[in-house]
This record gives structure tokens, sequence and C-alpha cells, in this order.
């Protein structure tokens, strides 16, 4: 009997206390809706200063379009072993064994430089990029030309005029041109395909696709004249040796190395395409690729509305 009544208590104990919880969940509920209500006017004026603020920014924010290219290795399309099986016919005819490729990944190899200093260095140099790409602030659509940092660059004497502190000086310094120009530039490489996608962002869409069409062509041309020197030297140095061989076994070890490096230097002949062959050519874009105006917008309401519940929330219990 005593077992059963403490049982009996307990339960009364437990729902009294779970209906005492909800009535406090209720009036808890109740009282944040009537604060709620009652600071509605500073929800409304916090969210809508929020959301113009937004607007002003979102339109003040440049347009900025993207260029885009898809290049494959122009190595694994096989064209080395192509002129290779030719160029070879009279090597196995005397039983030379060439033998296969391999060697260094010259894909893999030519986006490391393309996203080297030097590289991005001499290509600003030779296409005189330094003032589209460090004093622009805009691009005018009707007539296609960039809109200049007139407080950055001085047009009309083509002098620069920023202020900064030293050592810096007003014009922008290699590195710093190096620094702006790699943040506009993304390269991918997609492991299963192989392909790899380039792309070039800027203010103006025409500038965008000119300075991806430079990349790929320098890269390329790159590639090749360092090949050009690599197999011109190798054919010289294996030539002059060759004078002092007097084992016929050394000596057609000789004519092989030099057959190959008569080869790679046609295959530099041949293809202008040297490393990466262009799948889809790169164009002018039409539409934008940022600013999101709309999702900037959006996301600045959302924050003001956030801001101001939290401020009439804390200045109504702060008064209690």
């Amino acid at each position: 009997m005593n077992a059963q009544l403490l049982q009996q208590q307990l339960l009364q104990q437990q729902l009294l206390l779970q209906n005492t919880q909800n009535q406090d969940d209720e009036i808890d509920l109740a009282e944040l809706w009537r604060a709620l209500w009652a600071g509605k006017f500073t929800i409304i004026i916090i969210s809508m200063i929020f959301a113009v603020t937004s607007v002003f920014f979102a339109l003040s924010k440049p347009d900025i379009y993207k260029a885009s290219a898809i290049l494959s290795p122009a190595s694994s399309e096989g064209g080395a072993g192509g002129l290779s099986g030719q160029l070879g016919g009279l090597a196995s005819m005397a039983g030379i064994n060439l033998g296969g490729g391999g060697g260094v990944d010259k894909t893999a190899l030519a986006l490391e430089i393309l996203k080297s200093r030097s590289f991005i260095e001499a290509f600003i140099t030779k296409h005189d990029l330094l003032v589209p790409l460090m004093a622009s602030k805009n691009w005018d659509m009707p007539s296609d030309t960039l809109i200049l940092n007139e407080e950055m660059y001085d047009k009309v004497n083509n002098k620069w005029l920023r202020k900064v502190k030293a050592p810096k000086i007003p014009e922008p310094s290699s590195w710093e041109a190096y620094q702006a120009f790699l943040q506009l530039v993304t390269v991918s490489e997609d492991k299963k395909t192989s392909m790899v996608t380039m792309e070039t962002s800027f203010y103006s869409p025409t500038l965008a696709k000119q300075w991806l069409t430079w990349l790929i062509q320098d890269i390329n041309e790159f590639m090749l004249e360092q090949d050009q020197i690599e197999a011109k030297a190798s054919i010289d140095y294996l030539t002059e040796q060759l004078v002092n061989i007097k084992v016929s076994t050394m000596e057609t070890v000789f004519y092989q190395l030099i057959e190959e490096q008569t080869k790679n230097m046609m295959l530099t002949m041949v293809k202008k395409e040297y490393v990466l062959k262009t799948i889809d050519p790169a164009q002018v874009p039409d539409t934008k690729d940022r600013p999101k105006r709309a999702l900037i917008v959006v996301l600045g309401t959302m924050l003001g509305g956030m801001l101001s519940i939290l401020i009439v929330l804390i200045r109504y219990f702060s008064k209690k």
C-alpha cells in the first residue's frame, strides 16, 4: 500500500511539473510575441535601412565578365608516337629499338609555369597590361572601353597618380601586378579526362576573352621555345661527342639519342598548339558573371531583420 501511494504521489508531481512547464512555455511565447509586436516599427525601419543600403551597395559594384576555354593536353594525342614511327623507320630496319615515350608531364609543367611569377610578369610586359590591369575601375558598354580611375592614373599625360606610402611608388610594382593578375585567372584540370579549363575575369568582356586567348598562345609558345632550345643544345652536344666515340655500340646509342632530339625539334616546327590544344575556344561573354545583386539584397535585408529582432528583444527584456 505504501509503495502504491508513493508511486501515485510521484506521478502527480510529474504531471504538475509538466503542466507548469507548458504554462511557462506558453507565457514565454506570448511574451516574446508581445515584445516583437511592440517593436514592429523598429524592425521594419532597420530592415528597410539594410535593404536600401544593400541595393545601393549592389548597384555600386561593377559588372565582372568571365571568359573560359576548354583545352586538352596536346601531348596525349599520340602525335609524338606517330612521328616517332615515321622517323624511326630506317632505324628499325637497322635493328634500333627507339622505345616508348614517357618522361615529364608537359601539361602539368605548363600549368605550373602559367601561374609562375616570371611568366605572368613577362606576359603583362609583353602585352602592355599594367594600366588596364591596375588602373581600371569599370567598363563602358556602348563604346566598349575601359573606365580608368583618374585618381590612380592620368591618361592624358600617361602618369601614375596613386597615393602610396614608402617604399612603394605611384607606379605599381611587378609584384603587385602579378598578384592582381593572378586573382583574375582560374585554371582547373579534370583528373579523369585530363581536360583543362581556363578562365579569366575582368570588367571588359572583350579584354577577358583577349587575355585568355593570349595566355593560351603564350604558354604554348613558351613551352615550344624551351623544347627547341633544349633539343638544339642536345643535338649539338651529341654531334660533338660523336666524333670522339671509337666504340661502335656507343655510336649506335648516340645516333639514337640524336634521332630522338631531332624528332622533338620537328614536333616544335609542326605543332602550333604544342602543349595545350584548344577544344572550346574563348568567346566574348554576353552576360556578367558577378556580382549577384539580387542575392546581395536578399542577404542584406535578412541580416537587417535578424539584427533588428535582436535589438528589440534586448531592449524589451532589459527593461523588465
